[in-house]
């Protein structure tokens, strides 16, 4: 399906994209919590599950075709196989370092975006005040984030372990976006984008639990289920619908600098969570973010 591409952000895009960033801003911290009652792929498994069913069934109502003849069956696959390997990286990555940790290494996706991209979509290639901007989003995040390093609570053993399976899962959720971007499925229907990815995942991250030997159990509390619940509609099926939706519309660059926001998000949210204040420096980190935004959407 053609649709039309647009050259800048407007004011719909920006709103969801604060909206779905706010979102995975408290997801990260609502899967750590939930991970002493399901173990994290088996987690994962669960909220693909259901998002699949929800997908299909949104795509029923929609008169949605989701299987056709287009050429896009390759590239689908690919797109899955990135999406399995980025969650199943966040969620074991999640057993080893705190949220808002791994969430500053995940979120370095669209370093990935604006290095690779270019090389298949010359128009995405960024210019030299938009690099400036991009880099102080990560300067400001590394800055929020380094206070919570330096003096914050007990740190695990194996926090690297985490660390690198952040660094992994960011990498390749910005390997699914170029595949996405410079690919066939730029004519794919955003709910043919995401059932490529919610389906594979259903399928593999079974497999890769029964692997790790993790316990199959659903003997969960209120809270559990209610945080299932929650990351596969808000999470799993609607944030990434709409994620879909913008990156066949607007530039992928544009739309990934965004994300920088979120482990602010989960910064704050976790805090929250677990009653620390909030220090001056992560206003000033977050006004450092809406600048470097600012930079990276300003027009030629």
């Amino acid at each position: 399906m053609n649709t039309p591409h647009k050259t800048k952000l407007d004011a719909t895009a920006i709103a969801l994209l604060l909206a779905c960033c706010l979102f995975w801003g408290f997801q990260q911290v609502l899967i750590k919590a939930t991970l002493s009652e399901l173990p994290p792929v088996f987690q994962a498994a669960l909220r693909f599950a259901g998002a699949t069913v929800l997908l299909a069934l949104w795509c029923r109502w929609r008169g949605v075709v989701l299987f056709a003849r287009d050429g896009s069956l390759g590239a689908g696959l690919l797109a899955g196989a990135l999406f399995t390997g980025e969650f199943a990286g966040i969620y074991i990555g999640l057993q080893y370092t705190s949220a808002s940790r791994l969430t500053v290494f995940l979120y370095t996706s669209p370093f990935w975006v604006a290095l690779l991209l270019p090389l298949w979509v010359p128009s995405e290639k960024l210019r030299r005040v938009q690099w400036v901007g991009l880099a102080c989003a990560f300067a400001a995040v590394a800055f929020a984030l380094g206070e919570g390093f330096i003096h914050g609570g007990n740190t695990h053993e194996q926090q690297w372990v985490g660390d690198l399976l952040a660094l992994a899962a960011g990498m390749l959720w910005g390997l699914t976006t170029v595949t996405i971007r410079a690919s066939c499925l730029t004519r794919s229907t955003p709910e043919q984008l995401l059932f490529y990815q919610v389906a594979f995942s259903t399928l593999a991250l079974p497999l890769l639990s029964l692997a790790l030997g993790e316990r199959w159990t659903v003997n969960i509390s209120g809270f559990g289920a209610v945080s299932l619940l929650v990351q596969t509609v808000v999470g799993a099926f609607a944030s990434y619908l709409t994620w879909m939706w913008m990156l066949g519309r607007y530039p992928a660059t544009q739309i990934s600098v965004f994300v920088f926001l979120t482990p602010l998000f989960a910064l704050l949210f976790g805090t929250l969570w677990l009653g620390e204040h909030v220090t001056p420096s992560l206003l000033a980190a977050m006004g450092l973010v809406a600048g470097g935004i600012v930079l990276v959407n300003r027009g030629k």
